[in-house]
Parts: structure tokens; C-alpha cells; sequence
């Protein structure tokens, strides 16, 4: 559905008075008159033909056709916002601010690299980074790259590749190992201090395999933080699952345990917001940043 410029106007106001909950309040953070905000909803909802809002006593409600309005009118407001202010920066090379959302659990000393690679290609591009639990939940407004783990395409407005696949894995320093013994089955593990890094949205005292089953485990720390429990591993603390930071550890700092039998390999994706995949910040750089992760890991 593309919008005129009355129709986005519209929207926007319809999605100002739902986030504030009444006129009166959504007027005073936009600085008009309740008066042509609410010509704006009225317009939009004769437009829709069906009510949108319906007032109470706590301030306005949503109809059943205003909830799915609300749900779906965000991404759209997102998107048009995002283009907007996305061809500003137009040009024969990438430049203005890439705003790149990362995973908890993405190595920000190899994120140091790319860094310098890209600075050196597009030396008018400056980049803009901040790690999520939920990448693709963030506001597209805000969001340029979105580098997430998943099999699959996302839902939604994006364009997703799949630009490598990281090894989650177990480890121990040798130093724990030689106190504690070597497990050689999974069975054995329940011996152990366990340590885990928590994939967003899993059951963290839920271990794969490589056969691609589980196992239940009984951890002593939960991070959401990989590198955290990485570093609990090199001081001895237990035995780790990490994904593999695409880093050289220091001499013998960390050995695997059970590498047959226990891990699995996730799928790291970069999606972009399909309404700016064509300006030169991301049709030029996407290719680049793809080889340079092809490159860590290789």
C-alpha cells in the first residue's frame, strides 16, 4: 500500500493519539491544536471506513480495526520515515551514518575489524553500533543493518542474507580439566560445573547436539553474554557453551569438550529495511561487509 503525503499524515496522527492515549495528550507532545488532530483521525478513519477509536472513561480504546491498523500502521510510519531519511544521503558513494543493530553474543573485537575495514573503503561513512537481544524488534527509524541469528528469512520488511554460520560449542581451560577430569560422554557432564551463554528466545538448561536433539543440563551461570562465560572458562570456572568468537585464543587458553557430541552451527544473517536496500550506504557496503565476515572466518 503506498500513502500520499495527506495519508501518511494521517496515519501518523491516528498512531500519535494511540501511543499517548488521548487527543489532549498526543496535541501537546506534537504541538497542535487537538482540533486538526482529530480532523486528521476522523479523515483517516472515513478513509478506513470503520471506526478506529472509540472514547472511555480512561482516555481512547482501540476497535478491533483500529488494533490492526495500530500493529501494521507502525511498521509502515517506520519505513517511511526510514526512506525519508535514508535518500537524504543519496550519492555516488556511501556516505552519512550506518546504523548497525548486533546480537548479544557477537565478538565486538571482530566487529573491531570490520570497523577498520569499512572506515578505510568509505571514508565518509561513519557507523553507528549498539547490540540488542531482538535486532529486528528495533525501530527501523533507527536501524539500517540488522545482524541476527536464524535459519530462516524474517518476517516483515527486510532483505536478509545469510552471510556465515558460527559454531556453538563446548570448552574448558586445560587448567579445570586436569582437576576436574575430562567428560567423555554427556552423561558425565552432570559432574561438572556447567556455564552457559543464553541464545535469545531459548531455554538456556537446553543443550543441542549434533544430531540436532537436546539435553537437559543444570547450569551455575546464565549470560547473555558469550564472552563472559568465555572468560569464566579461561579462568577455570567450568565448562562452557560459547559460540565461537572467530577470535585466536591465547596458547592452549581453551580446549573443546565433546566437540562429536555436544554443539551446533547458527546461521548469521544480515537484513536490511527493504524500503532503503537501493541507496549506496547499503546496496555498496552489504557486499563488502559480507566478504569481510567471509574473510574472519576463513
Amino acid at each position: 500500500m503506498i500513502l500520499a503525503a495527506m495519508d501518511l499524515e494521517e496515519l501518523q496522527a491516528f498512531m500519535h493519539v494511540v501511543r499517548a492515549g488521548s487527543f489532549h495528550a498526543a496535541a501537546e507532545t506534537l504541538g497542535m491544536s487537538r482540533t486538526t488532530l482529530r480532523r486528521r483521525v476522523d479523515s483517516l478513519q472515513s478513509r478506513a471506513g470503520v471506526p478506529l477509536l472509540e472514547s472511555s472513561r480512561e482516555g481512547i480504546v482501540l476497535t478491533e480495526a483500529g488494533s490492526v491498523l495500530a500493529e501494521k500502521g507502525k511498521v509502515m510510519v517506520e519505513e517511511a520515515s526510514a526512506l525519508i531519511s535514508s535518500v537524504r544521503e543519496l550519492g555516488r558513494e556511501p556516505s552519512g551514518i550506518m546504523r548497525v543493530v548486533m546480537p548479544v553474543g557477537v565478538s565486538p573485537q571482530a566487529f573491531t575489524q570490520i570497523y577498520a575495514a569499512l572506515r578505510s573503503a568509505y571514508p565518509r561513512l561513519r557507523l553507528q553500533s549498539r547490540f540488542s537481544h531482538d535486532p529486528l524488534s528495533e525501530s527501523l527509524v533507527d536501524t539500517d543493518m540488522a545482524v541476527h541469528f536464524g535459519e530462516n528469512r524474517p518476517r516483515g520488511p527486510w532483505l536478509s542474507h545469510v552471510v556465515l554460520r558460527v559454531r556453538e560449542w563446548l570448552v574448558a581451560s586445560n587448567a579445570y580439566l586436569s582437576q576436574r577430569g575430562v567428560p567423555r560422554s554427556i552423561a558425565e557432564l552432570a559432574d561438572h560445573e556447567l556455564l552457559t551463554w543464553q541464545k535469545p528466545g531459548e531455554d538456556p538448561r537446553a543443550w543441542p547436539t549434533l544430531k540436532g536433539g537436546t539435553f537437559p543440563v543444570e547450569p551455575s551461570l546464565v549470560a547473555t553474554d558469550t564472552h563472559l562465560v568465555r572468560q569464566c572458562c579461561i579462568a577455570g570456572l567450568g565448562i562452557g557453551l560459547v559460540l565461537d568468537a572467530m577470535l585466536e585464543e591465547p596458547q592452549e587458553a581453551l580446549v573443546p569438550v565433546l566437540p562429536d557430541l555436544v554443539g551446533r552451527e547458527l546461521a548469521l544473517r544480515i537484513s536490511v529495511p527493504e524500503a532503503i536496500a537501493g541507496i549506496p550506504k547499503i546496496k555498496m557496503v552489504l557486499p563488502h561487509l559480507r566478504e569481510l565476515l567471509g574473510d574472519l572466518t576463513s
